[in-house]
């Protein structure tokens, strides 16, 4: 019997910065796209600004593990101050992928980083949130970073299904749901890779 394959992902953020909802919003498009999933949060000291990690799990069979990831494929940086403090590619093989909140380059995070083989991506999403959705959240940009750094999901299907997801959490708040989608898209096309 072959093994199953399971893709992990970790976040890493801020309490307030919306890494459980993009870790969430990132399972329900996988969901919809026929895939098994998990999605569950971290937390620490459970107050607005401390360290929080979510997790994502995917694959194409029933996912029967209920534990915390330790080797993720891939790992999120909504919080660039985090890197200094928490190793946040910790267990991330020489082939994972690394997504930063940053608009530094890719290049220059590889060098704080001091990482080797793994790919890195960069994008302002601090920016892009602050210009799509007027404050800084960044888990929408990062997610739409995510969705053209893995290429795992479909873009359209991934934005409509986010798009039916926020608009019951934001129902009497259109401009709220536009600007998030906005704020995927723009990421999508800014993100930067090495």
């Amino acid at each position: 019997m072959a093994k199953q394959k399971i893709l992990e992902i970790r976040w890493h953020g801020r309490g307030g910065q919306g890494a459980k909802t993009a870790a969430l919003l990132f399972a329900d498009a996988a969901l919809s796209s026929g895939q098994y999933v998990q999605a569950f949060p971290e937390y620490g000291p459970e107050r607005m600004g401390a360290p929080v990690a979510s997790f994502n799990r995917l694959s194409d069979a029933p996912i029967t593990l209920h534990c915390g990831i330790t080797d993720p494929k891939m790992v999120i940086v909504l919080d660039p101050s985090l890197m200094g403090k928490v190793n946040v590619t910790q267990g991330m093989p020489d082939d994972g992928i690394l997504i930063v909140n940053t608009p530094d380059t890719p290049k220059s995070v590889r060098e704080m980083l001091k990482l080797k083989g793994s790919k890195v991506f960069t994008v302002d999403a601090s920016g892009i949130s602050k210009s799509a959705i007027g404050r800084d959240i960044p888990n929408t940009p990062m997610l739409g970073a995510l969705l053209k750094a893995s290429g795992m999901l479909d873009f359209k299907q991934t934005i409509d299904e986010t798009r039916k997801k926020l608009q019951k959490k934001f129902a009497s708040k259109p401009e709220v749901v536009e600007g998030n989608i906005k704020a995927i898209e723009r990421a999508y096309e800014e993100v930067k890779g090495e």
